[in-house]
């Protein structure tokens, strides 16, 4: 009778010892082996010994080497069935690395390759075959600058062709990513099989979309640096070039944002990865241009800045259009904000942004015309110290939204924070700006900001940005809704709202200190208020007619008792002597103070057409018998001084939004300061107790 096909005779060497051939059964634990072959030579501690390949690399015999031996001889088997599970035991196996080495070291690599080489598997057995491979391939122990030729073809057909099963599609993708980026030799050889085009057809399936997204990621991420801008003309650089080209394009991100963002699955971790790759990927095309300083002596790049100048003050070409004419434009350089008045161009000489900043500039003012013209005059005609000069604000910002979307950065291996608002429109990148170039004019006016505050403001513009973007919004309308309602007020509120929700700031020592120092800080708040109306303000006049240049002065009298005011000429440019104001009211007189459109000058037919601005800023002071005193605040900041000061003087609550502001900061700058001999001492909860009385008072000094 024949022996069973476990049983194997094998010569076995024992150092100084003559060689045995002993039969093995297979079946038995390695152990039970080792400790048979001990025994055969009286060898004690059967635990301590193993067996060892006696020629090759001359490595130790596991359990699970000999799991691979009899996986890769029925992977060789001519039965079907068999061949079928042997390699679905592999696809579970092949992830453990004790196994894989062993696998791979019998070129087990090989024949998975050359199976799937010879076209003969289809189905299931194609799936776990792909997948053993991705498997041991991902070990790291072999590289992947062994794969044939042949083998990437085979692949990437299946990529190519319309009708494959779901999840030999999927291991064949994830297998190309895995070739291109751990391997700059296949990167080239599956560049010129597999094009971006091919995969975006991917897409609208949900099964693989991940896989393929993946694959166009790694394709561009893994393009040599110097062909990802550049077209040349070797072939291989004109599909480089095509393929940057086709992460800006319209088809890819409607896809993305009809068949991934918008689908009925929520969006896995993964995914969200990829889409967040894609998005990096996506802006860095724009580094070329960030790191591209501007030439002051090339004539073209200066015409666009002398055509901001033209959109913002002409409105029309300039016919003469000479060199002498564009020096005399050295006043119109300053009034939209350059730096360098003489050069603009020099503003542009700092990478980054580069030249990024000049194209965000033009595109604002070529496609949002109204817009641009508006933020530029409105600052250019200003007659105080806090104009927003757009220039600069439009250069530091691009630079700002550089870092926060990390354009010319290599994606984050752990992030997924993707926006998907970026995949909604054609020039996300330049809406963006334009969006922020407003904030950025809006929230210079509401802190009141002048060229030294320049700082502050960037690092409130970039919070609110940061800020908004957290909350994800789903397109550049949403966007500025999330914007407008962080207003800097709002920021304010905020950052004071989060400093005390700190362990600290909530224990009952801390919110007993807050409590006593509140009514300090509000009378400190109330005086700085009664203090501003002292000084005074100057008020415009408003007619039944279009606004005249007519003005009127009201101050305070040092003794808070009389409101002086009276009519001027002309906007005065520093104290006004009561002297002058013939007209007073005494404050004992004054019965109310109304504001918006509770006021008696709102309440009139021609106030109706008066602008929603103009009813923010409008208060009246009513007092005996049924007169009146209307004013039409300046700006916001004079409105909540004003109010909150006459609030003050009636004994009244002052309740407007900048003694809220200047409330929450006063006091967190006082905590910190009585707090700061206290940093890292952690503050009980309750008082210590009071210790008992002494038994005796003789310790006490007698002075008589």
């Amino acid at each position: 009778m024949p022996p069973h096909s476990d049983i194997v005779k094998v010569a076995i060497e024992w150092p100084g010892a003559n060689a045995q051939l002993i039969e093995i059964d297979q079946k038995k634990p390695l152990s039970s082996i080792v400790r048979e072959v001990c025994d055969g030579w009286s060898l004690s501690g059967s635990e301590q010994f193993a067996l060892r390949y006696a020629d090759g690399p001359q490595l130790y015999i596991t359990e699970q080497a000999r799991a691979a031996r009899q996986l890769l001889d029925r992977i060789q088997s001519h039965g079907i069935d068999a061949r079928l599970e042997a390699l679905k035991e592999l696809a579970k196996l092949s992830a453990d690395p004790t196994f894989a080495t062993e696998f791979i070291n019998m070129e087990g690599i090989g024949t998975l390759a050359r199976l799937v080489e010879s076209g003969t598997h289809f189905g299931e057995m194609l799936a776990f075959t792909l997948t053993a491979f991705l498997e041991l391939m991902d070990h790291g122990i072999v590289s992947w600058d062994l794969i044939s030729l042949s083998f990437i073809k085979q692949i990437a057909g299946y990529v190519n062709q319309p009708m494959v099963d779901v999840s030999i599609l999927q291991r064949s993708l994830a297998i190309l990513e895995s070739m291109v980026l751990n391997s700059h030799s296949l990167y080239h050889r599956v560049a010129q099989d597999i094009t971006v085009g091919q995969l975006i057809g991917h897409l609208s399936n949900q099964e693989i979309q991940t896989y393929a997204i993946a694959l166009i990621n790694a394709l561009f991420l893994k393009a040599p640096e110097d062909r990802r801008q550049e077209e040349h003309n070797n072939p291989m650089d004109q599909r480089l070039t095509e393929m940057a080209s086709t992460l800006a394009q319209k088809h890819l991100r409607s896809i993305i944002l009809n068949h991934v963002i918008r689908g009925n699955r929520p969006i896995k971790a993964e995914m969200a990865h990829q889409l967040y790759v894609l998005q990096v990927l996506t802006f860095n095309l724009l580094e070329e241009r960030m790191m591209t300083k501007m030439d002051p002596s090339d004539q073209a790049q200066r015409d666009i800045i002398f055509e901001l100048r033209r959109i913002a003050f002409d409105g029309e070409n300039d016919p003469s259009g000479t060199e002498k004419r564009k020096a005399m434009y050295t006043k119109d350089y300053k009034m939209l904000g350059f730096t360098n008045h003489v050069n603009p161009a020099m503003d542009f000489t700092q990478t980054p942004p580069g030249m990024l900043a000049l194209d965000n500039m033009l595109y604002l003012a070529k496609l949002h015309q109204d817009t641009y013209i508006r933020i530029v005059l409105e600052n250019s005609s200003r007659e105080d110290k806090h104009e927003c000069p757009f220039g600069r604000c439009a250069i530091e910002l691009t630079r700002m939204l550089c870092e926060i979307l990390q354009v010319g950065e290599l994606p984050n291996e752990g992030c997924n924070d993707y926006h998907p608002m970026f995949f909604t429109h054609d020039r996300a990148w330049e809406e963006f700006f334009c969006v922020c170039i407003q904030l950025l004019n809006k929230t210079w006016k509401e802190m009141r900001a002048t060229a030294e505050d320049f700082n502050k403001v960037m690092q409130v513009v970039r919070e609110q940005i940061t800020r908004a973007l957290a909350m994800k919004p789903s397109s550049l309308d949403h966007l500025k809704g999330k914007l407008r309602g962080l207003s800097y007020s709002e920021i304010l509120r905020l950052r004071q709202s989060e400093r005390m929700s700190q362990d600290d700031f909530q224990s009952p020592p801390i919110i007993e200190l807050r409590e006593r120092i509140q009514p300090e800080i509000l009378e400190l708040i109330k005086q700085q208020r009664l203090n501003r109306l002292c000084e005074g303000s100057c008020f415009r006049k408003l007619g039944n007619r279009r606004r005249q240049e007519k003005f009127w002065f009201c101050r305070l009298s040092l003794n808070h008792k009389v409101l002086h005011y009276g009519d001027l000429d002309e906007s005065p440019q520093g104290e006004v002597p009561l002297e002058l104001l013939t007209d007073k009211i005494p404050v004992s007189d004054i019965k109310s103070v109304v504001t918006g459109k509770d006021c008696p000058h709102m309440k009139e037919k021609s106030a109706l057409k008066q602008n929603k601005e103009v009813l923010e800023l409008a208060f009246s002071i009513l007092y005996d018998p049924d007169e009146n005193l209307n004013f039409v605040a300046p700006n916001k900041y004079e409105y909540c001084v004003w109010t909150d000061g006459l609030c003050a003087l009636l004994g009244r609550e002052m309740g407007s939004d900048l003694t809220r502001s200047d409330l929450d900061t006063l006091i967190s700058m006082e905590m910190k300061l009585r707090l700061l001999d206290l940093e890292n001492i952690a503050i009980p909860e309750a008082p210590p107790p009071v210790p008992k009385e002494p038994s005796t008072y003789n310790f006490t000094y007698n002075y008589g």
